[in-house]
């Protein structure tokens, strides 16, 4: 809201000067403000309410623009404060929509029976209603950042409508709980295999400890991606602990560092490692991975991801008698629910273990 004031100034000739300000404000804020003097009290506030006029016209007259949901997804791509920070699956399903009909829509104009069509047409084409609600979910999340950071129209509040319907049809859904634990037997294979890999394979691709790494991650139940990172300088050697920063957390995305205890072999697992660099596992994650898939293709073994390794290390503290909060300490978790719903597969037979120990 725009506004003015009149301050009566005395020369040192004594006359008299009026000097008039203008300021507007927004949300407690002053966004715009000049002033200017003059000979008369008429001729100031006759100038200040010209500019107030003025100014409130512009506001009126700002009209925010819209482009096509396409050109919005790719203004985000381009962005690297944003892109940067997005995770890969955001990224892969951004570019995605990039080539889907519903990216020639004008930002403002998205109906419910748009989103539906896309829904359909990806349903069609093989994606499962998980799939097809990370789509959903994060053009919704594109869209609800187009007004404040470009000043485009978007009607991103059609999604409150679209979900429940988009739910209602088995279009959209939540992912299967995975419950996928590796037995003892296609543990032992994937060593065996994975040993072999290593006296067979040459250059970079040879130096990577794939037995370690394996092992490391059941018993720390870290994600491939935090023990590839972790430090030297983060190793507590008296405490036989280790801070993995920015652990994956949905409601913060960096910061979020902690202190994990590097149970049973752990701690001799990653201590034994070459100090070759400031990282106690230098290896690309991907690579990991990737060898861990080639093996255990080659195995024949099925559904079996390298993430459910985590689900293994977790399962084994609550077999040995660990409690939830004990295991969410070594996990990462802050929602317990979640840590005993998915990370949680406990074998039944184990049972008689413990009523015998």
């Amino acid at each position: 809201m725009a506004g003015f004031t009149i301050e009566k100034r005395k020369l040192s000739s004594g006359e008299q000067r009026y000097k008039c300000v203008v300021r507007e404000k927004s949300k407690g804020e002053i966004i715009h403000n000049e002033s200017k003097t003059f000979s008369t009290k008429a001729l100031a506030e006759s100038w200040g309410k010209k500019r107030v006029h003025e100014i409130e016209s512009e506001r009126v007259t700002e009209k925010k623009h819209t482009v096509t949901l396409g050109t919005l997804l790719n203004m985000y791509f381009e962005n690297h404060d944003l892109w940067n920070k997005t995770g890969r699956t955001k990224q892969y399903v951004i570019k995605m929509l990039m080539d889907c009909d519903i990216a020639n829509i004008q930002s403002d104009q998205l109906k419910v029976s748009d989103l539906i069509e896309h829904c359909s047409n990806r349903r069609d084409a093989g994606a499962g209603p998980a799939t097809i609600y990370h789509d959903v979910a994060y053009l919704r999340s594109v869209m609800k950042e187009a007004n404040p950071i470009w000043n485009i129209e978007a009607n991103h509040k059609i999604f409150d409508d679209a979900v429940p319907v988009l739910i209602k049809m088995g279009l959209v859904g939540k992912s299967q709980k995975r419950t996928r634990r590796p037995t003892e037997n296609e543990l032992d294979r994937l060593k065996q295999g994975l040993k072999t890999r290593m006296e067979n394979r040459k250059g970079a691709q040879a130096q990577i400890p794939y037995l370690d790494i394996l092992e490391f991650s059941i018993l720390t139940c870290m994600r491939i991606g935090e023990v590839c990172k972790i430090t030297w300088d983060d190793l507590n050697v008296d405490h036989k602990t280790v801070i993995v920063r920015d652990r994956k957390d949905p409601r913060k995305k960096q910061g979020n560092h902690m202190i994990v205890p590097l149970l049973g072999g752990a701690f001799d697992l990653a201590y034994k490692q070459p100090k070759t660099s400031e990282l106690i596992f230098p290896f690309n994650a991907r690579s990991v991975t990737a060898g861990f898939q080639r093996v255990r293709n080659e195995l024949g073994i099925e559904d079996l991801r390298y993430h459910d390794l985590r689900r293994e290390g977790a399962s084994r503290l609550f077999e040995k008698g660990y409690s939830i909060e004990e295991v969410a300490q070594v996990t990462g978790h802050r929602n317990l629910n979640v840590l005993w719903q998915v990370y949680t597969q406990l074998f039944p037979h184990k049972l008689h273990e413990k009523f015998t120990a």
